[in-house]
């Protein structure tokens, strides 16, 4: 993958001392490690309908009675 970019990146690494050239890798690792990942949602449509309405209900039930709650002795 050579771009203008890349170049660029690997013309200015040369110039730096090993220990920033480290830092380098490790910011770039941390930045591929933090792009999103998953299924966009379009692909996700197919599933639409497809709880039922009682189910649903059950759910949001569950979710009105554990939500918002807090538990002191949790850490």
């Amino acid at each position: 993958m050579d771009t203008p970019i890349v170049d660029r990146i690997v013309e200015q690494l040369r110039v730096l001392p090993y220990d920033l050239q480290w830092r380098v890798l490790e910011f770039t690792r941390a930045l591929a490690l933090s792009t999103p990942r998953g299924v966009p949602g379009k692909h996700l449509l197919g599933f639409a309908h497809t709880i039922s309405v009682n189910d649903l209900a059950l759910m949001q039930h569950a979710i009105e009675q554990g939500c918002e709650q807090v538990d002191a002795n949790e850490w």
